[in-house]
């Protein structure tokens, strides 16, 4: 007979569907700086979001600021907050998120990770960095939903969408998959009056390949396209969207996007994702 630790490790293993029937969705938000938070209207447009979508149990977070190989697993009790930027104000850096930690979430990503041949390890003293809280202070400021965060494995394209696709079985447990980045992300254009037009050309892009899941083309962007290098000289901003994207690639989602826009005088697309 197994004993108490044994079962309680096989429910984390194998849970049951959500037993509500919910579906949750999968999404990525673009999460500005710890600035956004002083934004009345964007703050509101993100806790307008959460509150359509249904609650999640938990939250796995991938956010653009945490790559490291093997996928890792962040902290999993009492997750601290990474204030990963420099030269703010001391206010920015007394934002507090004491969401509760998911031990149960990890043990199932680790289980679907080792399902699917992925690597994975564990940081435990890894916490949320400002990719993460931000959006999160925004969308459930009440902090009471378990978060738990991974790392993106590097800059692979095809491999950070298929560890969205090991992902998967996690939006019937009445988990949120959440991506968190920028679709377009170009800091020395940040301020410039007016919206670039390859910036525009890029957010019109992406949100056709997304509304028409071409994963061929999302997974392909650097050669597809327009404006892709100017768009994103480096694309750790853009790799959580693939992530995403995997997530949700069981056939039964579609695409709506709801926020939208631009920031930093118009070379920041707003724009953020649901799939489902």
């Amino acid at each position: 007979m197994a004993s108490d630790s044994e079962s309680k490790v096989n429910s984390d293993m194998n849970p049951k569907i959500d037993a509500s029937g919910r579906r949750m969705p999968v999404i990525f938000a673009a999460h500005g700086a710890p600035i956004l938070l002083d934004d009345a209207g964007w703050v509101g447009e993100l806790g307008a979001w959460a509150k359509a979508m249904p609650k999640p149990k938990s939250i796995l977070m991938v956010s653009a600021h945490w790559e490291e190989r093997p996928t890792t697993l962040g902290a999993v009790s009492n997750a601290p907050l990474v204030y990963d930027f420099y030269g703010f104000p001391d206010r920015y850096y007394q934002t507090k998120y004491p969401a509760p930690g998911a031990p149960a979430l990890a043990a199932r990503v680790r289980g679907l990770l080792h399902h699917k041949n992925i690597a994975v390890t564990d940081d435990p003293t890894r916490g949320l960095d400002h990719g993460a809280y931000v959006p999160l202070v925004a969308m459930y400021p009440a902090a009471d939903v378990p978060v738990l965060q991974i790392s993106m494995p590097g800059l692979d394209a095809p491999e950070l969408f298929r560890l969205g696709t090991a992902l998967a079985p996690l939006r019937d447990e009445g988990v949120l998959v959440f991506g968190s980045g920028f679709l377009t992300h170009n800091m020395r254009y940040a301020f410039r009056a007016g919206t670039p037009q390859w910036a525009r050309e890029f957010d019109d892009w992406a949100a056709s390949a997304l509304t028409r899941f071409d994963v061929d083309a999302l997974v392909d962007f650097q050669k597809r396209a327009p404006a892709a290098q100017t768009a994103l000289p480096t694309w750790e901003h853009y790799a959580p969207v693939l992530v995403a994207a995997g997530a949700a690639s069981d056939g039964r989602s579609t695409t709506t996007f709801p926020i939208t826009g631009w920031w930093m005088d118009g070379a920041f697309t707003r724009r953020s994702v649901q799939f489902g």
